[in-house]
């Protein structure tokens, strides 16, 4: 049995962190008015009891050095000799991008790249990565996964968001962040908080931000 913090601070006890991210997850798309397939679903809750170990997100590689920025994790799948390996570091790529946006989407405010680019680049990867396996034995089970994680990035970001929330609770939201975050990427997640706070986001506001 593990524990966490509940969002009044208090420690909850729970079976597993897998059950947790499972029970958490469930309930974020439900709030976050999410449908996805229970494959796609049971794949991202693995995705997060791994990086919650911090040593399987920040793996080193033969160099010693610590996470490659999602530019040159790109290149070294394109640049890769064989397919597998090709499969394997787009997978990383898509994976790394998912868990950064859904937890620590936040702390890239400030950042020469933000979240934004993280959800196009690992859209990106994962249709990339579902187009690659199609047809392969291992492409039968995962590329229906990788397409619909690719298809709804974004939303899923979203729900990450929540569950993040859920799991650390809070005590004050920045007005700004969420109005930032839903320029950028048009969430629902943050269109719905903003509008809790009694602040109704306009496509002007977009416009002006773009330009």
């Amino acid at each position: 049995m593990q524990a966490r913090q509940g969002p009044t601070g208090r420690v909850v006890a729970v079976e597993s962190l897998a059950a947790f991210f499972q029970e958490s997850m469930q309930r974020a798309l439900e709030r976050q008015q999410v449908s996805v397939h229970d494959q796609t679903a049971h794949y991202v809750v693995n995705l997060l009891t791994l990086f919650s170990r911090s040593e399987a997100l920040h793996a080193q590689d033969c160099e010693g050095r610590r996470m490659r920025p999602l530019a040159l994790m790109l290149a070294d799948a394109m640049e890769a000799p064989s397919d597998e390996e090709r499969s394997f570091l787009l997978q990383r790529l898509g994976d790394v991008a998912l868990f950064i946006a859904g937890f620590f989407a936040d702390s890239l405010s400030h950042r020469a790249v933000d979240v934004d680019y993280y959800i196009r680049m690992g859209g990106g990867a994962y249709g990339s990565l579902s187009d690659q396996v199609r047809g392969t034995r291992r492409g039968r089970a995962f590329a229906p996964v990788f397409g619909e994680l690719a298809e709804k990035f974004q939303p899923i970001v979203d729900v990450l968001n929540d569950v993040s929330e859920s799991a650390r609770g809070h005590n004050s939201r920045d007005v700004l962040r969420l109005y930032e975050l839903w320029i950028r990427t048009g969430s629902r997640r943050a269109r719905s908080l903003l509008r809790d706070l009694g602040i109704e986001p306009t496509r002007e506001a977009v416009t002006r931000f773009e330009h």
